[in-house]
Protein backbone atom coordinates (compact mmCIF):
# COMPACT_ATOMS: atom_id res chain seq x y z
CA UNK A 1 0.00 0.00 0.00
CA UNK A 2 0.98 3.39 -1.17
CA UNK A 3 0.71 6.38 0.63
CA UNK A 4 0.78 10.12 -0.83
CA UNK A 5 2.91 12.62 0.43
CA UNK A 6 0.65 15.82 0.87
CA UNK A 7 2.13 19.22 0.16
CA UNK A 8 2.50 21.38 3.94
CA UNK A 9 0.11 23.71 3.73
CA UNK A 10 1.82 27.34 3.60
CA UNK A 11 -0.42 30.58 4.49
CA UNK A 12 -0.50 32.70 1.57
CA UNK A 13 0.74 36.33 1.68
CA UNK A 14 -0.96 39.43 0.79
CA UNK A 15 -0.43 38.99 -3.39
CA UNK A 16 -2.02 35.53 -2.93
CA UNK A 17 1.13 33.79 -3.65
CA UNK A 18 2.54 31.00 -0.93
CA UNK A 19 4.70 32.57 2.30
CA UNK A 20 8.33 31.52 2.55
CA UNK A 21 9.23 29.02 5.52
CA UNK A 22 10.13 31.14 8.50
CA UNK A 23 13.49 28.79 8.93
CA UNK A 24 15.57 28.39 5.81
CA UNK A 25 19.34 27.00 5.96
CA UNK A 26 20.42 30.65 5.21
CA UNK A 27 18.65 32.48 7.92
CA UNK A 28 19.82 29.95 10.54
CA UNK A 29 23.69 30.29 9.41
CA UNK A 30 23.57 33.84 9.70
CA UNK A 31 21.32 34.17 13.02
CA UNK A 32 24.20 31.49 14.63
CA UNK A 33 26.76 33.13 13.04
CA UNK A 34 25.33 36.43 14.86
CA UNK A 35 25.27 34.71 18.14
CA UNK A 36 28.89 33.68 18.09
CA UNK A 37 30.03 37.07 17.19
CA UNK A 38 28.26 37.78 19.62
CA UNK A 39 29.33 35.73 22.56
CA UNK A 40 32.85 36.87 21.20
CA UNK A 41 32.33 40.35 21.77
CA UNK A 42 30.51 39.83 25.34
CA UNK A 43 33.58 37.61 26.77
CA UNK A 44 36.58 40.18 27.15
CA UNK A 45 33.70 42.65 28.22
CA UNK A 46 32.49 39.88 30.84
CA UNK A 47 35.79 39.33 31.96
CA UNK A 48 36.85 42.61 32.64
CA UNK A 49 33.60 43.14 34.35
CA UNK A 50 34.69 39.85 36.58
CA UNK A 51 38.40 41.03 36.89
CA UNK A 52 36.78 44.42 38.28
CA UNK A 53 35.21 42.79 41.14
CA UNK A 54 37.88 40.29 42.47
CA UNK A 55 40.12 41.36 45.03
CA UNK A 56 43.27 42.04 44.33
CA UNK A 57 45.35 38.94 45.02
CA UNK A 58 42.31 36.87 43.31
CA UNK A 59 43.22 38.26 39.74
CA UNK A 60 46.85 36.45 39.97
CA UNK A 61 45.55 33.34 41.37
CA UNK A 62 46.13 30.17 39.65
CA UNK A 63 43.54 28.27 38.70
CA UNK A 64 41.56 30.79 37.28
CA UNK A 65 37.99 31.32 38.34
CA UNK A 66 35.18 32.92 36.48
CA UNK A 67 33.09 34.11 39.63
CA UNK A 68 34.86 35.79 42.68
CA UNK A 69 34.85 34.19 45.85
CA UNK A 70 33.50 37.94 47.75
CA UNK A 71 32.98 40.58 45.13
CA UNK A 72 33.68 43.73 45.98
CA UNK A 73 33.88 47.76 44.43
CA UNK A 74 36.88 48.85 46.13
CA UNK A 75 38.45 48.10 42.32
CA UNK A 76 36.22 51.41 41.15
CA UNK A 77 36.52 52.89 45.24
CA UNK A 78 40.54 53.38 44.69
CA UNK A 79 40.30 54.45 41.17
CA UNK A 80 37.75 57.27 41.83
CA UNK A 81 39.72 58.33 44.79
CA UNK A 82 43.44 58.30 43.93
CA UNK A 83 42.95 59.07 40.19
CA UNK A 84 42.19 61.53 37.72
CA UNK A 85 39.38 59.68 35.78
CA UNK A 86 36.97 61.95 36.44
CA UNK A 87 38.34 65.05 35.21
CA UNK A 88 39.92 62.46 32.01
CA UNK A 89 35.55 62.13 31.78
CA UNK A 90 35.29 65.45 31.65
CA UNK A 91 37.79 65.94 28.95
CA UNK A 92 36.58 63.44 26.96
CA UNK A 93 33.25 64.43 27.30
CA UNK A 94 34.10 68.38 26.16
CA UNK A 95 36.59 66.90 23.19
CA UNK A 96 33.93 64.63 21.43
CA UNK A 97 31.00 66.40 22.37
CA UNK A 98 32.85 69.87 20.64
CA UNK A 99 33.49 66.99 17.91
CA UNK A 100 30.62 65.83 16.85
CA UNK A 101 28.91 68.72 17.12
CA UNK A 102 31.91 70.65 14.66
CA UNK A 103 31.56 67.59 12.71
CA UNK A 104 28.02 67.84 11.79
CA UNK A 105 27.96 71.31 10.73
CA UNK A 106 30.96 71.26 8.63
CA UNK A 107 30.10 68.09 7.23
CA UNK A 108 26.49 68.54 6.49
CA UNK A 109 27.31 72.54 4.64
CA UNK A 110 30.03 70.69 3.08
CA UNK A 111 27.44 67.47 1.18
CA UNK A 112 25.09 69.84 0.62
CA UNK A 113 27.24 72.31 -1.05
CA UNK A 114 28.38 68.88 -3.34
CA UNK A 115 25.23 67.77 -3.91
CA UNK A 116 23.16 70.62 -4.99
CA UNK A 117 25.28 73.68 -6.16
CA UNK A 118 27.75 74.26 -9.00
CA UNK A 119 30.46 75.37 -8.58
CA UNK A 120 34.31 76.18 -10.20
CA UNK A 121 36.18 73.40 -9.32
CA UNK A 122 33.41 71.13 -7.87
CA UNK A 123 34.19 67.77 -9.56
CA UNK A 124 38.02 68.02 -8.52
CA UNK A 125 37.28 69.21 -4.71
CA UNK A 126 34.90 66.38 -4.67
CA UNK A 127 38.31 64.10 -6.27
CA UNK A 128 40.07 66.01 -3.29
CA UNK A 129 37.16 64.31 -1.13
CA UNK A 130 37.32 61.00 -2.12
CA UNK A 131 41.27 61.44 -1.73
CA UNK A 132 41.12 62.34 1.70
CA UNK A 133 39.21 59.32 2.71
CA UNK A 134 42.32 57.25 1.65
CA UNK A 135 44.61 59.18 3.71
CA UNK A 136 46.10 57.05 7.00
CA UNK A 137 45.35 59.86 9.81
CA UNK A 138 49.08 58.64 10.48
CA UNK A 139 50.48 60.68 7.82
CA UNK A 140 49.28 64.30 9.04
CA UNK A 141 50.61 63.54 12.44
CA UNK A 142 53.44 65.82 11.98
CA UNK A 143 52.40 68.93 10.39
CA UNK A 144 49.18 68.60 12.47
CA UNK A 145 51.10 68.72 15.62
CA UNK A 146 53.60 72.21 13.82
CA UNK A 147 50.60 73.48 12.99
CA UNK A 148 49.27 73.23 16.94
CA UNK A 149 52.30 74.32 18.01
CA UNK A 150 52.79 77.62 15.85
CA UNK A 151 49.30 78.64 17.08
CA UNK A 152 49.52 77.55 21.03
CA UNK A 153 47.25 75.26 21.03
CA UNK A 154 49.04 72.53 22.60
CA UNK A 155 47.49 70.95 25.84
CA UNK A 156 43.89 73.15 24.93
CA UNK A 157 40.49 71.69 24.09
CA UNK A 158 41.11 73.37 20.38
CA UNK A 159 43.94 71.61 19.92
CA UNK A 160 42.49 67.75 20.53
CA UNK A 161 39.00 68.85 18.67
CA UNK A 162 39.71 70.92 15.30
CA UNK A 163 42.23 68.53 13.26
CA UNK A 164 39.14 65.98 14.37
CA UNK A 165 36.95 68.20 12.84
CA UNK A 166 37.03 67.13 8.85
CA UNK A 167 35.62 63.82 7.85
CA UNK A 168 35.99 63.51 4.26
CA UNK A 169 33.67 59.87 4.69
CA UNK A 170 31.10 61.75 6.78
CA UNK A 171 30.98 64.23 4.12
CA UNK A 172 30.53 61.47 1.43
CA UNK A 173 28.07 59.84 3.31
CA UNK A 174 25.75 62.69 3.47
CA UNK A 175 26.46 64.00 -0.06
CA UNK A 176 24.85 60.47 -1.28
CA UNK A 177 22.18 60.97 1.12
CA UNK A 178 21.20 64.41 0.10
CA UNK A 179 21.73 62.96 -3.68
CA UNK A 180 18.40 61.14 -3.07
CA UNK A 181 16.33 63.62 -1.77
CA UNK A 182 13.61 64.88 -4.01
CA UNK A 183 14.20 68.50 -4.91
CA UNK A 184 10.62 69.53 -5.34
CA UNK A 185 10.98 69.80 -1.16
CA UNK A 186 13.83 72.76 -2.07
CA UNK A 187 11.54 74.32 -5.21
CA UNK A 188 8.57 74.36 -2.31
CA UNK A 189 10.67 76.48 -0.19
CA UNK A 190 12.03 78.92 -2.40
CA UNK A 191 8.76 79.54 -3.78
CA UNK A 192 8.40 80.81 0.23
CA UNK A 193 10.99 83.14 -0.23
CA UNK A 194 13.62 80.65 1.98
CA UNK A 195 17.61 81.27 1.36
CA UNK A 196 19.95 78.52 0.60
CA UNK A 197 21.28 78.38 4.69
CA UNK A 198 17.43 78.18 5.56
CA UNK A 199 16.75 75.32 3.33
CA UNK A 200 19.56 73.36 4.66
CA UNK A 201 18.23 73.86 8.62
CA UNK A 202 14.49 73.98 7.43
CA UNK A 203 14.33 71.12 4.91
CA UNK A 204 17.21 69.28 4.61
CA UNK A 205 18.31 68.86 8.25
CA UNK A 206 14.48 67.47 9.44
CA UNK A 207 14.60 64.93 6.83
CA UNK A 208 17.71 63.65 7.05
CA UNK A 209 17.45 63.60 10.54
CA UNK A 210 18.04 59.68 10.81
CA UNK A 211 21.08 59.76 9.48
CA UNK A 212 22.76 62.99 11.25
CA UNK A 213 21.81 60.67 14.25
CA UNK A 214 23.84 57.63 13.14
CA UNK A 215 26.63 60.02 11.95
CA UNK A 216 26.54 61.64 15.03
CA UNK A 217 26.96 59.04 16.94
CA UNK A 218 29.46 57.31 15.27
CA UNK A 219 31.98 60.78 15.13
CA UNK A 220 31.24 60.77 18.95
CA UNK A 221 32.59 57.25 19.64
CA UNK A 222 35.48 57.68 17.03
CA UNK A 223 36.47 61.39 19.26
CA UNK A 224 36.02 59.54 22.75
CA UNK A 225 38.37 56.46 22.20
CA UNK A 226 40.69 58.48 19.59
CA UNK A 227 43.88 57.82 21.60
CA UNK A 228 46.86 58.90 19.25
CA UNK A 229 46.39 62.66 18.49
CA UNK A 230 44.92 63.28 22.33
CA UNK A 231 48.14 61.38 23.44
CA UNK A 232 50.32 63.86 21.03
CA UNK A 233 49.18 67.07 21.54
CA UNK A 234 48.47 66.73 25.50
CA UNK A 235 51.44 66.84 27.93
CA UNK A 236 49.14 68.09 30.77
CA UNK A 237 47.76 65.02 32.97
CA UNK A 238 44.87 67.64 33.88
CA UNK A 239 44.25 67.90 29.66
CA UNK A 240 44.34 63.98 28.92
CA UNK A 241 41.39 61.82 27.95
CA UNK A 242 40.31 58.86 28.88
CA UNK A 243 42.25 56.95 26.45
CA UNK A 244 45.13 58.63 27.15
CA UNK A 245 44.54 58.48 30.89
CA UNK A 246 44.10 54.61 31.00
CA UNK A 247 47.51 53.77 29.21
CA UNK A 248 49.06 56.01 32.17
CA UNK A 249 46.92 54.53 34.70
CA UNK A 250 47.88 50.93 33.22
CA UNK A 251 51.60 51.79 33.39
CA UNK A 252 51.46 53.06 36.83
CA UNK A 253 48.93 50.34 38.44
CA UNK A 254 51.92 47.74 37.13
CA UNK A 255 49.91 44.13 38.44
CA UNK A 256 46.72 45.57 39.92
CA UNK A 257 44.46 44.17 37.54
CA UNK A 258 41.34 44.66 38.77
CA UNK A 259 41.98 48.71 39.73
CA UNK A 260 42.94 48.40 35.44
CA UNK A 261 39.54 46.49 34.48
CA UNK A 262 38.12 49.08 36.83
CA UNK A 263 39.15 51.86 34.94
CA UNK A 264 38.34 50.70 31.75
CA UNK A 265 34.50 49.64 32.39
CA UNK A 266 34.27 52.98 33.76
CA UNK A 267 36.18 54.62 30.30
CA UNK A 268 33.64 52.26 27.78
CA UNK A 269 30.51 52.87 29.93
CA UNK A 270 29.32 55.88 28.39
CA UNK A 271 29.87 54.66 25.06
CA UNK A 272 27.34 51.47 25.92
CA UNK A 273 24.96 53.77 27.44
CA UNK A 274 25.29 56.37 24.49
CA UNK A 275 24.89 53.71 21.87
CA UNK A 276 21.89 51.75 24.32
CA UNK A 277 19.95 54.61 24.07
CA UNK A 278 20.77 55.68 20.39
CA UNK A 279 20.53 52.49 18.82
CA UNK A 280 17.69 52.83 16.95
CA UNK A 281 18.30 55.79 15.19
CA UNK A 282 21.70 54.31 14.18
CA UNK A 283 20.24 51.27 12.71
CA UNK A 284 17.68 53.56 11.01
CA UNK A 285 20.15 55.95 9.72
CA UNK A 286 22.99 53.34 8.48
CA UNK A 287 19.79 51.85 6.62
CA UNK A 288 18.61 55.08 5.18
CA UNK A 289 22.25 55.76 3.94
CA UNK A 290 22.55 52.41 2.31
CA UNK A 291 18.90 53.18 0.26
CA UNK A 292 19.78 56.62 -0.46
CA UNK A 293 23.57 55.24 -1.72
Amino acid sequence: MTTLALPRATKPNKAGGPVEPRFTYPKVAIAVGAVLLAILWLVPLLWAIDTSLKPEPETTRTPITWLPTAPSAEAYRLVLDQGSILRWFLNSTIVAVLVTALTLLVSVLAAYGFSRTTFPGRRVLFGLLIAGILVPPQVLIVPLFQEMTSLGLVDTYWGVVLPQVVAPVMVFVLKKFFDGVSRDYEDAARVDGATRLRIVWSVMVPMSRPILVAVGIFTFIGAWNNFLWPFIVTTDPSMMTIPVGLANVQGSYGLRYAQIMASAVLGGLPLLVVYALFQRHVVRGVGDAGIKG
